[in-house]
């Protein structure tokens, strides 16, 4: 088992920006650390409030820090290593109004974390899809417009632009049933699952050509691992599979109705984009002092370095995440030798630059929600045996042009390993003719709300166009541990 380590990045997050005192202060953590003298969280509280105040760290006798307290106030005698400016922010005393969509769906913990995101003084306005459920900060299924300058890393998630795509084919869905060992095979030699997962032939590595990837030192040093992972997938809900795509006439330009085979994937920017995330919400915290409950809500300034490059960052690991599933898709249609009639795909845990029907700008964090503007067409998933759907955006303002972004959990992973009858899975998967690779209990049908109740609630907001049933599922096996 690995070992719990301080990292540099976390280190960094806490302004330290010179390499000697970096090395010291990771010395002096991760031997606390080692020695059991204190736990990491303890640690990396303590030389915050150093970095802020070292004189009472200094004058201790005996004292764990106190070494570092006496370099970091000779630096400061020199010019170097000068105090961090740190803002502390109140939250708004009134609950702004929001819309919730599918009340009778949601739990209260997503409620309650809605309502202290949307009194940040940053806030601007906020809706949550009924699909909704606690995450860390916002809420997943959580939609939250800050000022237009303003960007929240825990708002658009560790797995930043998680995304769908769905590629249609000119096969008659029965293909599913008569050729079922062949796609099985498709699956197995084209797609890749699990923490740390690689590949090692690529189909367009034309992304890797962009000069961005040199925008910034964080960017240059995850290249390689970003590069590795490029068509791979992540553990949790993220899947691949095979199903039936049941068209209606004339919803999707070009194809007739009917019902064809298709191809559709989940996952995001794997463990480039998590690092990002890791890194720039450690940086936003240390700056952006909140209430204990809204603490994981911390922003960074566009204005401002931090906040260029993760916008950068994030940005780049979109277009990262689109590639991935690109890869993916691209083998298996070459394999199959027919290219698709049409691909569709969206982000769902991402920040756009977009403006409220008044005309302000905002800052648009979407996590674990569907992009819903006017004639934007999307896909909602459901669960492993039940129905996703492709939707076409109404544009509703309320809503800040938003969806679900699939059916929502009802019940946490360790629950469900708890509760969830083993039988009651294999009896569902019989039931709905599922052919399924990996996955685990905490991914069983059981675990997600209804999805047809969940379409329901907000039909205001998406008109349905496709309805997508899956057949030949895979999943990370059952030995990996949820990312997502």
């Amino acid at each position: 088992m690995e070992k719990i380590k301080i990292s540099n990045n976390e280190l960094t997050s806490l302004g330290i920006n010179d390499v000697k005192i970096l090395e010291n202060f990771s010395r002096v953590a991760n031997g606390l650390l080692k020695h059991g003298v204190m736990d990491k969280e303890q640690i990396l509280a303590n030389l915050e409030a150093l970095i802020d105040e070292p004189m009472p760290y200094a004058l201790k006798k005996g004292g764990k820090f106190k070494n570092l307290a006496e370099a970091v106030i000779d630096l400061r005698k020199e010019g170097k290593f000068l105090k961090q400016p740190r803002t502390s922010f109140a939250l708004k005393q009134e609950i702004a109004d929001f819309p919730v969509y599918g009340l009778e769906h949601i739990e209260v913990g997503a409620l309650a974390q809605m309502k202290t995101a949307v009194k940040l003084p940053i806030a601007v306005a906020g809706a949550l899809m009924p699909d909704a459920h606690q995450g860390y900060g916002l809420p997943i299924g959580g939609v939250l417009a800050t000022t237009a300058n303003t960007i929240i890393p825990f708002a658009v998630g560790v797995d930043i632009a998680c995304r769908m795509c769905l590629s249609i084919f000119d096969l008659p869905a029965g293909v599913v049933d008569t050729e079922t060992d062949m796609l099985k095979g498709l699956l197995l030699d084209h797609t890749n699952f699990g923490i740390g997962g690689v590949t090692k032939t690529h189909f367009d590595t034309s992304l890797f050509d962009s000069p961005v990837w040199s925008e910034t030192k964080v960017i240059r040093n995850l290249k390689n691992k970003a590069y590795a992972q490029l068509g791979t997938s992540g553990t949790g809900n993220h899947f691949v599979e095979w199903g039936e795509l049941t068209v209606t006439e004339g919803a999707l330009e070009g194809i007739p109705a009917g019902s064809y085979l298709a191809l559709l994937s989940h996952s995001g920017s794997r463990g480039f984009g998590g690092s990002i995330a890791d890194h720039y919400s450690k940086i936003a915290m240390s700056k952006t002092k909140l209430p204990q409950e809204a603490k994981h809500l911390a922003w960074l300034n566009l204005d401002n370095d931090e906040g260029q490059e993760y916008w950068i960052a994030m940005n780049l690991a979109g277009d990262y995440a689109s590639a991935n599933h690109h890869e993916i898709h691209n083998k298996i249609a070459r394999a199959l030798n027919l290219k698709p009639v049409m691909m569709i795909e969206n982000h769902h845990n991402f920040a756009w630059k977009e403006q409220l029907a008044d005309g302000t700008e905002v800052m648009v964090h979407r996590k674990g929600a569907t992009p819903a503007g006017e004639g934007v067409l999307g896909i909602i998933p459901g669960s492993m045996s039940t129905p996703g759907f492709v939707v076409r955006g109404k544009g509703d303002a309320v809503s800040i042009n938003s969806a679900s972004h699939g059916a929502g959990r009802l019940m946490s992973r360790s629950a469900a390993f708890k509760t969830v009858d083993p039988k009651a899975v294999a009896a569902n998967l019989v039931d709905k003719r599922i052919t399924l690779m990996g996955s685990d209990l905490d991914e069983a049908p059981m675990v997600y709300k209804d999805i047809h109740a969940v379409m329901a609630a907000q039909h205001d907001l998406v008109d349905v166009l496709a309805s997508f049933q899956p057949r030949i599922v895979r999943m990370a096996d059952a030995k990996e541990k949820p990312e997502d």
